[in-house]
């Protein structure tokens, strides 16, 4: 698939056949994350698949967001490190160009997925952290739920030029 193709195309998917995704998909999904784009170079990534039924389900349990995830192949938890990048700003940034190629990625391969957020909503960074057990400098930032899609759903064109300015802010 052609890269403004996926762009164009990509919809949040949050409807599953229940299919476990192949591991070359997987590679190429995680591989994706690693792509992307980094400030400082610091590359403070790190992942955490969840294909654990009894980690999904409680995922799903404090996640109302997250209710497809036992439908899916599988979670991948994007966290950061605090160690590696302290500026919190670039911190997020960094983990959401990550879930944005994983996003793309998983549609490209033809599968169906969703970024669920986790940062800065406490108590779902609280939760995802515990059930993980994620050290104290491993903020967990988004989940990018992957699954085989059991339908399809029709690209939204969401360019609208009232929102764009140049070299100033406008108000018309």
């Amino acid at each position: 698939m052609d890269v403004l193709e996926a762009i164009m195309t990509r919809r949040s998917i949050r409807s599953y056949t229940g299919e476990i995704i192949k591991e070359e998909d997987l590679r190429i999904i995680l591989q994706a994350g690693f792509q992307a784009p980094s400030a400082h170079n610091f590359e403070p990534r790190e992942y955490v698949v969840i294909s654990d039924r009894d980690t999904i389900e409680r995922i799903a349990g404090f996640h109302k967001y997250a209710q497809m995830l036992p439908k899916a192949g599988c979670g991948i938890v994007v966290c950061g490190d605090q160690t590696k990048q302290s500026e919190m700003g670039f911190l997020v940034e960094d983990c959401s160009a990550s879930i944005q190629n994983m996003l793309l990625a998983s549609h490209g391969l033809g599968l169906g997925a969703v970024w669920c957020g986790l940062y800065s909503v406490k108590k779902l960074t609280d939760a995802m952290a515990d059930i993980l057990r994620l050290p104290d400098h491993i903020i967990p930032i988004g989940m990018v739920v992957v699954g085989v899609r059991d339908r399809e759903k029709d690209a939204v064109d969401r360019y609208d030029e009232s929102k764009i300015h140049f070299d100033r802010w406008r108000e018309e």
